[in-house]
């Protein structure tokens, strides 16, 4: 499983641990991933994803994984996720 968000596309970054006496050791920084399921009101199901802080945080500000997913690109959204894109609007064009 990778460690990357399936809704902002964040993955692990490389930097330095610097010493007090400066002496650099290259290190990683993972994303701060965490296995939720997020309600789609127009699906009126859960859906579970692995998403990084940040990303619920914005979903939550957004109003909800729908709204969240209008406004998302498709290239930073995983497979799963764009899958479940497509399935919103399809199920929001066959209630307009």
């Amino acid at each position: 499983m990778a460690r990357r968000c399936e809704l902002t596309g964040k993955g692990p970054m490389t930097g330095n641990n610097v010493s007090h006496a400066k002496n650099r050791t290259r290190r990683r920084f993972l994303p701060n991933l965490n296995d939720v399921t997020l309600q789609s009101e127009i699906l009126k199901r859960g859906v579970k994803l692995r998403i990084c802080a940040a990303a619920l945080r914005t979903v939550d500000h957004r109003g909800g994984l729908d709204m969240f997913m209008a406004k998302a690109k498709d290239t930073e959204l995983s497979d799963t996720a764009l899958k479940i894109k497509k399935e919103i609007a399809k199920a929001q064009a066959e209630l307009a």
